[in-house]
């Protein structure tokens, strides 16, 4: 017996050994085909080799290509468990030509594979060819010797494969094998076709023909060649057996469900064993290919293909989660073709664990509502609608699952009424949606998410992709096209634009097509939520909804932002460890250039803080530790420690963020919910430097921070000034700071000599005898005074000795600084109940153009922005105190 793997390494073996170039299988998600939710054939890959977007990785290639259809139009998830052939995952091999050889050599390498390399029967073959294409007629017929009616001509679709509307098609030649007479089913284009007994085993494609609107405008200029083979389909056949699911490798997966579950497989039971073989690869591949499960997108389809499985493993009555023991044995059989397996095998086990663990609280709920239902009905009866959406939107059931559930009764269940619940909730969200406070024109957004869905990401992986656009924006309403010079917003079914939300900046970048299209993203914001809506100018070409475009985010600016971002999470955990638990964020604004955190604390930081929280992160990021990323529902993940962000509003499923070396009980420095993009290793942040804090309320402050060559740039910044400072005080940077020191405090001595002179000057001297300044005006004593460069903060200090040297009277002191006048007066205590010092204060200011002044009956003071009219202030006062006293 040949094994699966002998199998698969024979055939890239065989194709190597004549010229072809062994290319790895590309990952599950295609980037390169946006119309796919995963690769579903072993072209896909190449899709972008054969139309001319991107040039081959070879003349001619070979591959193991890994394929997933449980999503979309090519969906096998029902039948999987039921049937000898159904998978969600499978492998392709496939030989590719790329312009190189043509039909001949494609046929020719196929029969020798079979026929010599592996020694199969030729009486068991027989092929099919286009009705049309006597050219493939005539090769096989001349290297097989087959009578024409091993050689079927058939005149549908089926043997014509084509990209799409548009672009390559050609003819196909598929080779079908015999399990013999004893399995019911006739030979391709027979009456009884469908049955199992010939099976398609290969696939070979000829790419031929140019292909427009679906019609046929003419000859490619290198025709090009593009062949399938299913490897379970071919294992059974040389493994000498009928079912998939008896060749080895899901042999050894099923026995090892049997093992942990105590359950044989029988008549009973086998279905079950078989959906968990299944499902089990395809959940591993995509965990390892970096799918998460989510509510949407591909993350939900990975859920439902988990479900399912784990519901199964339920009938068999696995008491504990099961799927995630089972990976040890699929890295066992597949892990040596796949090392992607090996390197996810702790990812892939926790995920699973987790998810059946939390599938198995709402599943006995979910299966006593649906017997509830159901307890009465016989074979043939029908699940309400009603009840089969309150299990998706209660207990997670999604709709096929339901439907499998009740599969074994005969019952089936009202798909109509499904959809009817699951519009009126549609429509209840768009009620409440409009109740929010929301401007009215923000409706559109309403729309578009209720026509198309979310927009997926794939961002966390990715820094470019492709998209097919869904919908265009311009000057506030949908259009289907837009042309150069337009600035619209754009929406695609997927993106690896970051949408501005949880305080990260949304992503820049640029748009683009072959046929001359080139959009510059300014910015992508997430409107509701669940839309990455991009934002730009078309600069050239035109754009239209359906379009297919190359999407590629400015990179280096992402990288400034995730770094900004991972270190506030670093910011936050260095801040609860130096300050205290009652730190919590409260606020946070991430762009490419600096970030702000916004926390709780009721006081400022001292400098010994500030040095202290740096250090701390910088000794983070310097240890360079990896950062990983789970998904956890919202209890478990604060159940497990991490902290969720201020504001942010969290759904069923949440990403928890771990970064920094482990500390107490072996949990990471910093552990929290985010959705955002981060770094790999907390050492691609680079450096960190706080640069201010201050208040933003009562109870909060907030930090403005740098990181990696923009931190660097600040400090060189920082280190000229120095430079230049010690230049000019002609010292060196290390003596500068005692330098200016030194002259801080000379100046203040010599300010304080000055102030003293001045006030000495102003009291003429010192002496405590009558100045030449007083005189009698009224009969009052008056003391008026203009002092150049006195400080206003002298002028009451002077008024008080002013008053008791003159015992009874009045005294004014102008003060004149920078052109303006502070003017102060003075009135004796045996005065103040006849003259007010307010009064006469107002007339000064009054009169260097100021206005007001105020203060109490004994002294007042007041200022005017003219103090070249000092003099005239004084004498304001004297006219004023003169009238009063006649």
């Amino acid at each position: 017996m040949t094994s699966t793997n002998e199998i698969r390494r024979s055939f890239l073996d065989y194709f190597a050994g004549t010229g072809h170039q062994e290319v790895p299988s590309a990952p599950l998600v295609p980037f390169s085909d946006p119309t796919l939710m995963f690769v579903n054939a072993g072209m896909v890959p190449f899709k972008n080799s054969f139309t001319g977007l991107e040039a081959p990785p070879a003349s001619r290639a070979t591959s193991a290509q890994k394929c997933v259809r449980a999503g979309g139009k090519h969906n096998d998830l029902d039948n999987v468990g039921y049937t000898a052939r159904h998978h969600t995952f499978f492998e392709m091999l496939g030989n590719f030509s790329f312009g190189d050889y043509f039909k001949e050599q494609a046929i020719e390498h196929a029969w020798t594979l079979l026929t010599k390399e592996w020694g199969l029967n030729a009486e068991r073959l027989l092929v099919t060819v286009y009705h049309t294409d006597d050219e493939a007629f005539d090769l096989w017929k001349k290297l097989t010797g087959f009578a024409d009616d091993r050689i079927i001509r058939i005149p549908t679709k089926d043997n014509f494969w084509a990209m799409g509307a548009d672009g390559p098609c050609g003819p196909c030649s598929e080779i079908f094998y015999d399990h013999g007479d004893h399995i019911w089913g006739g030979p391709p284009g027979s009456p009884d076709e469908d049955g199992d007994r010939f099976v398609e085993i290969w696939n070979l494609v000829f790419m031929q023909f140019q292909q427009e609107a679906d019609q046929i405008v003419g000859d490619l200029p290198k025709p090009s060649i593009d062949t399938g083979m299913g490897i379970e389909r071919v294992a059974a056949v040389m493994q000498g057996v009928h079912d998939n699911y008896d060749t080895d490798t899901f042999k050894a997966l099923i026995a090892a469900s049997e093992s942990l579950t105590g359950v044989k497989a029988d008549d009973a039971t086998t279905a079950s064993h078989r959906v968990i073989a299944d499902h089990l690869r395809s959940t591993s591949f995509l965990l390892a290919d970096g799918v998460l499960p989510s509510n949407e997108g591909r993350g939900y389809v990975l859920r439902r293909i988990m479900r399912r499985a784990m519901r199964h493993a339920h009938l068999l009555g696995a008491g504990e989660p099961l799927m995630h023991r089972l990976v040890p044995e699929l890295v066992s059989e597949m892990g040596g073709a796949y090392p992607e397996i090996v390197r996810g095998q702790a990812l892939i086990q926790e995920v699973l664990e987790r998810e059946e663990a939390q599938f198995r609280r709402t599943l006995d709920k979910g299966l006593k509502l649906l017997d509830e239902a159901t307890g009465d009905m016989g074979e043939g009866g029908t699940l309400d609608g009603e009840t089969a959406f309150k299990l998706y939107d209660t207990y997670g059931f999604p709709y096929d699952l339901t439907e499998d559930a009740l599969r074994n009764r005969g019952i089936g269940v009202d798909k109509n009424g499904f959809d009817a619940a699951m519009t009126r909730q549609k429509q209840a969200a768009r009620a409440a949606w409009k109740g929010s406070g929301e401007s009215a024109s923000e409706e559109i957004w309403f729309d578009i998410a209720e026509r198309e869905g979310s927009t997926e990401f794939t961002g966390y992986s990715s820094v470019t992709g492709e998209g097919v656009v869904v919908s265009i924006i311009k000057d506030g309403a949908e259009v289907e096209r837009a042309d150069a010079g337009d600035e619209i917003i754009l929406l695609t079914n997927q993106t690896p634009f970051y949408g501005e939300s949880g305080g990260q900046a949304g992503d820049a970048g640029r748009i683009w097509t072959p046929e001359g299209l080139e959009m510059t993203v300014t910015t992508t914001n997430k409107p509701l939520g669940r839309l990455h809506a991009h934002v730009g100018k078309v600069g050239t070409g035109t754009v239209a909804v359906g379009d297919a475009v190359h999407m590629e985010i400015d990179a280096a600016r992402r990288d400034r932002i995730r770094a900004n971002h991972s270190a506030t999470h670093l910011v936050h955990a260095a801040l609860r460890n130096r300050l205290g638990g009652h730190v919590t964020q409260k606020g946070s604004l991430v762009s490419d250039d600096r970030f702000r955190f916004d926390f709780s604390h009721p006081k400022p930081l001292s400098d010994t803080d500030i040095a202290a929280i740096e250090a701390e992160v910088n000794a983070e990021i310097r240890s360079n530790e990896q950062v990983s990323t789970r998904l956890m529902t919202p209890d478990d993940a604060v159940a497990a420690g991490a902290l969720a962000l201020f504001g942010e509003k969290y759904g069923d499923e949440v990403r928890v963020l771990s970064m920094g070396s482990k500390r107490d009980e072996g949990k990471e420095f910093s552990v929290e919910l985010c959705g955002g993009t981060h770094v790999e290793a907390t050492g691609d942040i680079g450096l960190f430097k706080i640069i201010s804090e201050s208040a933003v309320s009562s109870g909060v402050r907030r930090i403005e921070a740098l990181t990696g060559e923009a931190a660097r740039q600040w400090l060189l910044g920082r280190d000229s000034a120095i430079r230049t400072i010690a230049g000019v005080l002609k010292t060196s940077p290390d003596e500068a700071a005692a330098r200016v020191t030194a002259l801080v405090e000379e100046r203040k001595r010599l300010e304080k000599e000055l102030s003293e002179a001045k006030r000495a000057l102003a009291l003429g001297g010192g002496s405590s005898e009558a100045s030449s300044s007083d005189e009698d005006v009224g009969g009052v004593t008056f003391s008026g005074q203009v002092i150049e460069g006195l400080s206003p903060k002298e002028l009451r200090p002077l008024l008080d000795d002013a008053k008791k040297r003159i015992g009874s009277g009045v005294a004014a002191i102008c003060a004149v600084n920078d052109g303006k006048g502070t003017f102060a007066v003075a009135v004796t205590d045996d005065l103040t109940d006849r003259i007010s010092a307010v009064d006469l204060v107002r007339a000064g200011v009054e009169a260097l153009a100021g206005k007001g002044g105020g203060g109490r009956p004994d002294m007042a003071q007041g200022g005017g922005p003219d103090g070249a009219k000092a003099e005239e202030a004084i004498s304001a006062v004297k006219a004023l105190l003169a009238r009063e006293n006649a």
